[in-house]
């Protein structure tokens, strides 16, 4: 097969946000390196961290000009030194740096296979969303059967993801999002939906549990829904898993901690998880293959946009005007 030398990308060229994202032509095509494969970009996932670099706020993100996006879908064309697998041929969904791109270079060792009958897009979110959903539910949230979870952002890639194994797993699922997306996810199985605008979500939530609190509560909103988060948790035993920050930064004290909010705080991000503990994460996606095989969870369908649209879908997740997963298609 035939690799061009170079490719259409998307690059950001300032901290200003998205829109200062620009489609260039002759992007060089990277090479593999030593225990890594070189894929034909089928699709691009767009998440809430494209937008913190495009800000400048994600951490050790990288600094402008650069290619942006760092989730893809696509075919093995070409494979470094010392890379037993996958080989050329194959259907692969990793993360990496550059995936708003033609072509991308993945880790192999960390490169999943696209599920058999699935498209790239339709894979997209499995090494990024749902394992997140999952980790927050499980080894990080530590739900169990009967138990409340608070959802919030819920018509988002990873909140519906996080609704849907929530509901397999025996919880009660009360939910936030904007009016317009309840019917959405309601349909995944929510028991309750909040309007995630509500001046008063930590009230609505105790009202719902009968004055009792969330078991768990998956925090990705920030920002001033962070505080509702923590009085919406149940006292003493309360897990407030935070995996996002959309809304900003938020504080919190000690004082807080022992005086107003006696709940437990778990960070989470995906990234450090699949480098600090990475059996954790192969865990995680023995479960996701299992939910996947039973027919808990099914192919995504994604809402697609050319690769040159990019800032568009960027900017409409930014405005939380997006439901579910956004792809780019090169």
């Amino acid at each position: 097969m035939s690799i061009p030398a170079t490719m259409r990308a998307l690059q950001q060229t300032s901290t200003r946000g998205p829109q200062d994202m620009r489609s260039i032509t002759d992007a060089p095509v990277p090479s593999p390196d030593r225990g890594e494969v070189l894929i034909r970009v089928a699709a691009a996932g767009v998440n809430f961290a494209d937008i913190s670099k495009a800000h400048g706020t994600f951490r050790g993100g990288p600094q402008p000009p650069y290619l942006a996006g760092f989730e893809a879908a696509g075919e093995v064309v070409a494979v470094g030194a010392a890379v037993t697998g996958p080989r050329p041929g194959t259907h692969v969904i990793g993360v990496g740096h550059g995936a708003f791109a033609e072509y991308m270079v993945l880790t192999a060792a960390a490169a999943m296979p696209v599920p058999a009958g699935w498209t790239g897009e339709q894979a997209l979110g499995l090494v990024v969303n749902w394992p997140t959903a999952l980790a927050a539910l499980k080894p990080l949230g530590r739900m169990a059967a009967g138990e409340t979870v608070l959802v919030h952002a819920a018509a988002g890639a990873t909140g519906q993801a996080a609704v849907t194994m929530a509901k397999h797993y025996g919880a009660t699922v009360i939910a936030t999002a904007a009016p317009s997306k309840h019917e959405a996810v309601l349909a995944l199985g929510a028991d309750h939906v909040l309007d995630s605008l509500d001046g008063d979500l930590s009230a609505e939530v105790l009202r719902l549990t009968g004055g009792g609190g969330a078991d768990v509560v998956l925090e990705s909103a920030g920002g001033a829904t962070f505080n509702a988060s923590l009085a919406a948790a149940k006292p003493v035993t309360g897990r407030v898993v935070v995996y996002g920050v959309a809304g900003g930064a938020a504080a919190i004290t000690n004082w807080d901690l022992v005086y107003k909010h006696q709940v437990h705080i778990i960070g989470l991000n995906i990234g450090v998880l699949i480098q600090a503990a990475p059996e954790i994460f192969g865990e995680l996606i023995s479960e996701l293959s299992a939910l996947i095989a039973a027919g808990v969870l099914a192919p995504a369908a994604p809402t697609t946009y050319d690769l040159a649209d990019g800032p568009k879908a960027l900017a409409q997740l930014e405005a939380r005007a997006t439901v579910g997963k956004l792809a780019l298609r090169p």
